[in-house]
């Protein structure tokens, strides 16, 4: 029997040994080859904090929450959060918002949970980013039924339309007229299902969480070569003095989507011969891109819903610059999911003025103290 106590006193010493020597490892800033594979095994983004609340690892994944400055955590309600836990020994679980950037109102919806890491004070903290899921459910229900009702107008009309030429299959002038139409409205329904189709993916994307640090003024400039036929066959001139240097984090390809819609947007809009003009400034560690036209103008009482999915401010004109309603969803979706914001300043009969504000690349360290506690 007391052999039997003697190898567990001994394996016990072995035990406590190996904790000292694990805690000893992780509060020194070297983790154990085998907590830093159990982190890979959660779905969630993690930071692991030692003595001093320095950070010892974190997930690559953590840079786009904009909470970390150099080795240190900088959200003071995290910290809260890691003080509690080491206080009460027990793990803590909320639910919080942080925002996306510096402006605009889009955010990041957070499940974090905060743990003790053996018994030195080292502390893990776990952020899922389970929440999208809610969310982009609620969009997808909104969605179809706004799509449903739009799909019908188009479908609606190829009907009657083919109707119309098998009743006028003596009249060749008739059946060109009612060929010509349906063309038109095929066109309609195709630019319809591709608009639909570029909302979708945005709305499953988060650009974030694979950005890229990418120059405004080549954006701009691809954003006007795709522009270019258009502006020509309008007799409209795009006047972009190329002389910034913003450089802003995020997806090129988006970004460069978003302002081609508006200036697609501008020359449509405006009247023949006549200018847009796109402007850059830096301020404040956010870029400005401003495209403004002499166009027809919006009404007051339309600006407050003209970044809607599928408003249109004048259905008839719509109809004929091919418009599906869709294209300032578009950009406000991009713009948000980039941390930013869009406004518009408008004049009936003296044009519009659209601005994109984005956060230069060098603004992303001080956004984390606004994070809002939800639910604990």
């Amino acid at each position: 029997m007391s052999w039997i106590f003697g190898n567990s006193n001994k394996e016990n010493a072995k035990r406590n040994y190996g904790d000292e020597q694990a805690n000893s490892s992780i509060s020194s800033g070297l983790l154990p080859q085998s907590v830093q594979d159990l982190l890979k095994l959660f779905d969630a983004e993690n930071i692991v904090l030692g003595n001093g609340d320095v950070i010892l690892e974190h997930s690559d994944g953590i840079s786009t929450l904009n909470i970390i400055r150099e080795q240190y955590l900088n959200n003071e309600f995290l910290l809260r959060l890691v003080r509690a836990t080491r206080r009460s020994g027990k793990s803590q679980e909320v639910t919080m918002e942080l925002p996306r950037g510096p402006i605009g109102a889009g955010t990041h919806d957070l499940l974090v949970r905060v743990s003790l890491l053996g018994t030195d004070g080292v502390v893990v903290i776990l952020i899922f980013d389970d929440s999208e899921m809610r969310r982009l459910d609620a969009i997808r229900r909104d969605f179809v039924a706004n799509i449903s009702h739009e799909l019908k107008t188009p479908i609606g009309a190829l009907s009657i339309l083919s109707e119309a030429v098998l009743g006028a299959s003596d009249d060749p002038e008739a059946i060109k007229r009612f060929a010509t139409r349906m063309q038109t409205e095929a066109s309609r329904l195709s630019e319809l299902v591709q608009e639909i189709i570029n909302l979708s993916r945005l709305q499953d994307d988060d650009p974030l969480k694979r950005a890229q640090q990418f120059s405004i003024s080549e954006t701009i400039k691809e954003a006007i070569d795709q522009s270019r036929l258009n502006a020509e066959a309008r007799k409209v001139e795009i006047v972009y003095n190329d002389n910034d240097s913003a450089i802003v984090n995020g997806d090129r390809d988006q970004i460069t989507m978003a302002i081609h819609n508006l200036v697609e947007n501008a020359i449509n809009y405006s009247s023949d011969g006549t200018r847009v003009a796109i402007g850059v400034t830096e301020a404040d560690g956010i870029c400005e891109i401003s495209i403004s036209d002499q166009g027809i103008g919006i009404p007051e009482k339309d600006l407050e819903r003209i970044f809607e999915r599928f408003y249109r401010v004048d259905a008839a004109r719509s109809r004929i610059t091919g418009g599906t309603g869709l294209g300032l969803s578009i950009v406000k979706h991009v713009v948000t999911n980039h941390g930013g914001d869009i406004s518009v300043w408008s004049v009936e009969g003296a044009g519009s003025t659209f601005t994109i504000r984005l956060p230069l690349i060098n603004d992303t360290n001080n956004l984390s103290n606004t994070a809002v506690e939800a639910t604990k």
